[in-house]
């Protein structure tokens, strides 16, 4: 049996109905957020060919339900230590196994075996949100969601990656015109809510490596975005990059990046949900 021991990454949901993503190799594997339940993360884990008992840890970004939801009945039933920070923690008013909780610092770099997994704060509407920059064999991604503005830190760790997940909140035009009160579609343009396409895209031109071979778009609204514009918008602009959609109702492919700029689909699932 041939072994994968470059990083492979898939999204298994994202947007605010819940945001769940894979980083793995045939040796360990790690997730970002739980915010499926248990049921869900573990039924499209086995779709692809993948377990949870083979989990090394659980990043949490932040402490809202989209990132969290499952991530109690998860920690218990598979005994998967949780990598959090104690103000989000607290704020999430969770009761979680203490042998299992991991508290991590601004700036810390967590190593779950052959992973490297380096927290880096963000601004948001949450009490201590933070993104990740992971490397694993050569090969970095980041998780950039949840982002009010595109801050230093945020430019320095997407420069450095080889793929990434990278919010694409809304449209403009669409969050103006659209069904939001108005307190509400100032929180989501504001210095602590989401990253606009425009934004998303400004900093995909001016800050993308050259290693960039793949990229996620994610965290689309369902009320204030289209996927298919949103995808127009950075296809025109990717020279070879590969661009997918981050699903809000199933997980995506699961992509091995093995050469310098070689991205291979290992499998995709279709589970369909709602």
């Amino acid at each position: 049996m041939m072994l994968h021991l470059s990083m492979q990454i898939m999204s298994l949901n994202s947007g605010s109905n819940g945001n769940v993503y894979y980083f793995g190799s045939d040796q360990e594997s790690i997730l970002v957020d739980a915010g499926l339940s248990c049921k869900e993360i573990e039924k499209r884990m086995m779709l692809t060919g993948l377990s949870l008992r083979d989990i090394g840890g659980i990043f949490i970004t932040h402490e809202h339900s989209d990132h969290i939801f499952g991530l109690k009945t998860l920690v218990k039933k598979f005994s998967i230590p949780v990598y959090i920070t104690t103000k989000t923690l607290e704020s999430a008013h969770l009761d979680l196994p203490p042998d299992l909780i991991r508290h991590f610092n601004s700036g810390d770099t967590i190593h779950v075996g052959k992973f490297r997994v380096t927290a880096f704060p963000i601004q948001h509407d949450a009490s201590d949100p933070h993104g990740f920059f992971i490397t694993h064999s050569g090969k970095a991604a980041g998780v950039f969601n949840d982002i009010g503005i595109v801050c230093d830190q945020v430019k320095q760790y997407f420069s450095q990656c080889h793929a990434a997940f990278l919010e694409c909140n809304y449209d403009e035009e669409m969050l103006m015109r659209g069904p939001y009160p108005p307190y509400l579609k100032d929180r989501i343009k504001g210095p602590k809510g989401h990253l606009s396409n425009k934004e998303s895209l400004e900093l995909f031109r001016k800050h993308r490596s050259e290693q960039l071979s793949c990229l996620w778009l994610s965290h689309l609204s369902e009320h204030n975005n289209d996927p298919n514009l949103v995808k127009k918008l950075f296809t025109e602009e990717q020279s070879g990059i590969q661009i997918l959609i981050a699903e809000r109702k199933r997980q995506g492919p699961l992509i091995d990046l093995s050469n310098d700029r070689a991205v291979t689909e290992v499998k995709s699932g279709q589970l369909s949900l709602f």
